[in-house]
C-alpha cells in the first residue's frame, strides 16, 4: 500500500500534507522552490535584525495544538508561546487610539465608554460568533467541499442559515454597533480573509471570536518558529525535503501523474500533492489538456490583496506602539475601493505596523527595534521601486507624527517586498499575499477543488483552495488533503 508522493512547496499546506502522508506509511519527497521551509513564512536577516516575511499573527492556537498531537507533540516542545496583552493597537482619526485588552470584561468595559449598551450588544455578538466558530470547524471548515452534495443533509442546511452565509458580515455588525470605531474594530479581521465587510459572509464573525475571545499570541522567535516546528515533524516521519528545487513540469500520461521534473531531473510519483500556486501549477506545469479551469476562470476569481511590506531596523527604541498597531487613520471604504473596485495605488493607504522586538529581545541588536510596515494593495499593479519608495515615505512621516517621535534618520536596514516579490518567490498570481478572497461566491464548494477533474492522483492544498487563507486553514487544508488520499487509498481508488 505504499505510495511514492510528491508533495510541490514547503508552506504550512505543503509540511502539514507530507508530514501526515509519511506517517500513513508512504515515501514522500518535498520539492521546495525556495532555500528555506515555510512557504511566505520564511525569514530575512541583516545586521542582526531578524525579520518574518510572512504570516504575524498567531490566531486560533488550538489548530497548532490538534496538529501537533497528531504527532505525538505539544507546542511546547518547539516554542513559548506568549499571549499578547493588549493584543493590538488600533489608531483612528483625530488622533484616537484603542488598545485591545485580552481580558473580555475589560473589552467590554472600553465598549460600553465609546456606546452606550454596546457591552450587552457585544456579549450577545460573541455568543452568536462562537457558535459560528464551532459550528464551522466541526462541521464545514474540514470537509474538503468537492460538491455542493456534501452539504445537502437537513442538519447542514438549516446550520448554512443560522450561520448567515447568505448575509454579510457588514451588516451583522452594523446592526448591533454604530460607533465607527468600534465597527472598524470587528470588521478588521476580514483582512486577513481577502475581501471586504460588505461581500464576506456573517459566517466570518466568528473571526471576532477568534481575535477578541481565544486572543493573539506569539511564538517566541518569530512565526518561522513554526516553520521549523513542521519541518522537524515532517522529517521525523521521513519526508525528504529537498530545497533550491524549483519544479518545472508535471508529466502526466492517459490522466495519471507519472512524474515531476525539476530541471532535467525526474521523481517518480504514485500521487501528486501541490501546495505550489495553484494557478501557476495548472497553467504552467500541467499541458493543456489536463487543465480544469481556464485563463478566462482565473481572471474572473475575486483575489485577494497584494501587499507592500517593508522590513525595518532602527537604531533606538521606539514609544507610543505595541507588538501589533493598525493605522486606521484614513479612509478605510476609500482604501477598500481601490483595491476592490477600482484598482489602483491607494491615494491614502491604510497600514499595519509589526514590533517584534517589543515582544522578543532576540530578534534585533540591544537598543534596536525591528519594524514590519505592511499596505494591502490591489493584485496585478504596476509594481517598481520608486512607487515603493513614495508610500514609505508616507507611512513613515504618518508614523513619525502618529507617535511623535523621529526614525528616518536612525534606519540601519530596509528592503521592501512587493507583487514583483511575490510573483517571482512564489508564483503567486498576480503577486496576491492570502490567495482566494472568502467571498460568498468563493466559500467551500465554490472555491477551486482539491481534486483534479483531469488528472486522477493529482491534488492542491492550500490557500487557493478550502478551506481558504490564512496559516490555520493552510495547516488544515494539508490535512483535509492527507485524509482524502487516505481514503481513496484504502478504498482501492489510488
Amino acid at each position: 500500500m505504499q505510495k511514492k508522493i510528491i508533495v510541490i512547496g514547503s508552506g504550512f499546506a505543503g509540511l502539514s500534507a507530507a508530514a501526515l502522508l509519511a506517517k500513513q506509511g508512504h515515501d514522500v519527497t518535498l520539492l521546495e522552490k525556495n532555500d528555506q521551509t515555510g512557504g511566505r513564512a520564511r525569514t530575512w536577516a541583516s545586521k542582526g535584525f531578524t525579520f518574518d516575511m510572512g504570516p504575524s499573527w498567531y490566531w486560533m492556537p488550538e489548530v497548532f495544538e490538534n496538529y501537533y498531537a497528531l504527532f505525538g507533540k505539544t507546542v511546547q516542545d518547539f516554542y513559548e508561546l506568549k499571549r499578547l496583552d493588549p493584543a493590538y493597537r488600533i489608531y483612528f482619526t483625530n488622533n484616537e487610539q484603542m488598545d485591545i485588552p485580552a481580558n473580555l470584561e475589560t473589552l467590554k468595559q472600553e465598549f460600553e465608554l465609546r456606546e452606550p449598551g454596546s457591552a450587552k450588544a457585544l456579549a450577545v455578538f460573541l455568543k452568536d460568533a462562537e457558535y459560528k466558530y464551532h459550528t464551522a470547524m466541526a462541521d464545514y471548515v474540514s470537509r474538503i467541499s468537492d460538491s455542493f452534495t456534501e452539504f445537502i443533509e437537513p442538519r447542514l442546511i438549516l446550520k448554512s442559515f443560522q450561520l448567515n452565509l447568505f448575509s454579510s458580515l457588514r451588516k451583522s455588525v452594523r446592526k448591533k454597533f454604530k460607533n465607527p470605531l468600534l465597527v472598524s474594530l470587528l470588521e478588521f479581521p476580514v483582512l486577513f480573509l481577502g475581501s471586504t465587510p460588505d461581500t464576506t459572509p456573517a459566517l466570518y464573525s466568528m473571526m471576532n471570536y477568534a481575535d477578541l475571545v481565544k486572543g493573539t499570541w506569539f511564538p517566541t522567535g518569530g512565526m518561522n518558529e513554526i516553520s521549523k516546528a513542521f519541518t522537524k515533524i515532517a522529517e521525523s516521519v521521513g519526508v525528504k525535503i529537498e530545497l533550491n528545487s524549483e519544479v518545472t513540469n508535471i508529466e502526466v500520461q492517459n490522466g495519471t501523474a507519472k512524474k515531476v521534473w525539476v530541471g532535467d531531473k525526474g521523481y517518480d510519483a504514485d500521487i501528486v500533492v501541490a501546495g505550489s500556486d495553484y494557478h501557476f501549477t495548472e497553467q504552467k506545469l500541467l499541458t493543456k489538456e489536463n487543465r480544469v479551469y481556464t485563463e478566462a476562470y482565473w481572471e474572473s476569481r475575486t483575489m485577494s490583496p497584494s501587499s507592500l511590506l517593508f522590513y525595518v531596523g532602527i537604531n533606538k527604541k521606539l514609544d507610543n506602539v505595541l507588538h501589533h498597531n493598525l493605522f486606521f487613520d484614513e479612509d478605510f471604504e476609500q482604501h477598500a475601493t481601490e483595491i476592490y473596485k477600482q484598482p489602483k495605488w491607494p491615494s491614502k493607504p491604510l497600514f499595519y505596523l509589526n514590533v517584534t522586538s517589543k515582544t522578543d529581545n532576540n530578534v534585533a541588536p540591544e537598543g534596536c527595534e525591528n519594524l514590519f510596515f505592511l499596505i494591502p494593495l490591489a493584485p496585478g499593479l504596476k509594481d517598481n521601486e520608486a512607487t515603493r519608495e513614495q508610500y514609505f515615505d508616507i507611512i513613515l512621516s504618518r508614523l513619525e507624527a502618529k507617535t511623535n517621535q523621529s526614525i528616518r534618520e536612525h534606519i540601519l536596514v530596509k528592503r521592501s517586498y512587493a507583487m514583483n516579490d511575490f510573483s517571482n518567490d512564489y508564483h503567486s498570481y498576480k503577486g496576491n499575499a492570502y490567495g482566494l478572497a472568502n467571498t460568498v461566491m468563493q466559500t467551500a464548494f465554490l472555491k477551486p477543488k482539491m481534486k483534479s477533474k483531469k488528472v486522477k492522483n493529482l491534488f492542491y492544498t492550500g490557500q487557493l483552495t478550502v478551506p481558504g487563507p490564512g496559516v490555520p486553514p493552510a495547516i488544515i487544508s494539508g490535512q483535509i488533503a492527507a485524509d482524502e488520499i487516505k481514503k481513496l487509498i484504502k478504498n482501492n481508488i489510488l
